[in-house]
C-alpha cells in the first residue's frame, strides 16, 4: 500500500490561485469555480502520486531536478517533494516567460521554506 503524502500550499501558491480566480471571476463566476475545482482535484492526486508530475523542463535544463509540475493548461502547478510532504510552490500561467518566473520565485520560496 502506498503511503500518503501531505500537500502543503505555500502562501505564494495560494496568492497565485486567488489572483487567477479573481481575474476569471470578473467575466464568469461559474468558470472560476469550475477551474478552482479542477485545480484542487489535480493537486489532491499528489497525496498518493507525488512523482506523477514531470520535472520542470526549464529548470532541468539548468541541472535543477528538485521541482516537478503538473499541467492544467494554461497553468502549471509547480511543487517540491520533501520527505512525506508535497509543497505546492506556484501556479503559473504558461503563456508567461515561465523560466524567469520560476527561477525568481523558486529562489525566493526556497529561502522562505527550506532554510536548514
Amino acid at each position: 500500500m502506498t503511503a500518503n503524502y501531505q500537500v502543503i500550499w505555500t502562501k505564494t501558491a495560494q496568492s497565485d490561485v486567488l489572483a487567477i480566480l479573481s481575474y476569471i471571476k470578473k467575466d464568469s463566476p461559474l468558470a472560476a469555480k469550475e477551474i478552482f475545482n479542477k485545480l484542487k482535484a489535480q493537486v489532491e492526486t499528489l497525496v498518493l502520486f507525488p512523482e506523477r508530475g514531470r520535472v520542470v523542463p526549464e529548470l532541468f535544463s539548468q541541472g535543477i531536478c528538485l521541482y516537478r509540475e503538473i499541467v492544467m493548461a494554461p497553468w502549471r502547478v509547480v511543487y517540491r517533494i520533501v520527505d512525506k510532504a508535497v509543497f505546492v510552490l506556484a501556479v503559473i500561467d504558461a503563456r508567461r516567460n515561465v523560466e524567469d518566473v520560476l527561477l525568481d520565485r523558486l529562489i525566493r520560496i526556497n529561502n522562505e521554506n527550506f532554510i536548514s
